[in-house]
């Protein structure tokens, strides 16, 4: 059998996972996630997930959460959008089932460690990665190791206040939601085609997320912020008004050596889970 890691991505619609093999990501696979089922259901469907790829030896197993995570103990203390998932001794039972090394992480996390590990952000030590889709996620990596903080929170700038309400209100779906009553990919089009409005609303997007990131620069001062989730797919839309407002920022030597990159890995999440797993020298494959 061929010696793998495994990764998992468990969402609140679904579960993906897939194999690291010789430094390569294969073997994709997806479930849905019964979210309004029972806790000890939701596990045992973890399980026999995790039992469809007993054609490997599966070394050690990582897992990304869209939620808060007690890392060292490998507790899930919350889970969105699956209520039975609160404070779940998720690797305790995963340990006990398999006996293997099990490392849990929120998937914010696990993304920026994927893009440092396997993407565009190899060459540095210190990056910040931004998830942007439905919702904003953050995650760290400082001097090549992902910085969780206290239960996985480290990154969390979506819930952090801005303007009216917060900065996931204004940097995610849900602004073109609210303000243009449109899905990001809906209005890329229109503003593509020359629709004014379509285009003011990533104007007004990336004046946004140039806040954001300007005080992502002000706490951290990163090499790189690499940019993932589906609207960064509209990243030339709003690249201008980004780059205008973050012209603002107050250390012009930071932002020089600052880049802004875009995520290309479209698994980036299973990446960064299977990238959380740490084995000992003797038995890590590359």
């Amino acid at each position: 059998m061929e010696k793998a890691i495994l990764g998992l991505d468990i969402g609140g619609t679904g579960i993906k996972g897939g194999v690291l093999v010789n430094g390569h990501l294969h073997d994709i696979r997806s479930i849905s996630t019964p979210a309004q089922e029972s806790k000890e259901y939701i596990l045992e469907t973890i399980a026999q997930f995790i039992d469809s790829y007993s054609a490997y030896e599966i070394l050690g197993i990582g897992i990304g959460i869209p939620g808060l995570v007690n890392v060292e103990e490998g507790i899930v203390l919350g889970l969105s959008n699956i209520p039975a998932f609160q404070h779940v001794e998720l690797k305790k039972f995963l340990s006990n089932r398999y006996q293997k090394p099990i490392f849990i992480n929120n998937d914010a996390n696990c993304f920026a460690l994927g893009v440092h590990k396997f993407g565009v952000g190899k060459k540095f030590k210190n990056l910040v990665g931004i998830t942007l889709g439905t919702g904003v996620g953050g995650g760290i990596v400082i001097n090549g190791h992902v910085y969780s903080g206290v239960n996985s929170a480290a990154g969390e700038w979506c819930s952090a206040p801005y303007l009216d309400y917060d900065f996931e209100h204004y940097c995610s779906g849900k602004f073109f939601a609210k303000y243009y009553q449109s899905r990001p990919k809906a209005l890329a089009k229109l503003a593509l085609a020359g629709d004014e409005r379509a285009l003011r609303a990533f104007d007004e997007y990336g004046h946004h997320l140039g806040e954001l990131i300007k005080h992502i620069l002000y706490a951290l001062a990163p090499e790189a912020i690499v940019l993932g989730g589906s609207i960064r797919k509209t990243y030339p839309l709003f690249k201008k008004s980004l780059n205008q407002t973050l012209s603002t920022f107050g250390y012009a030597t930071v932002l020089d050596r600052l880049e802004i990159l875009l995520s290309e890995l479209d698994e980036t999440a299973i990446h960064g889970a299977v990238a959380l797993v740490e084995l000992e020298p003797e038995t890590i494959i590359n």
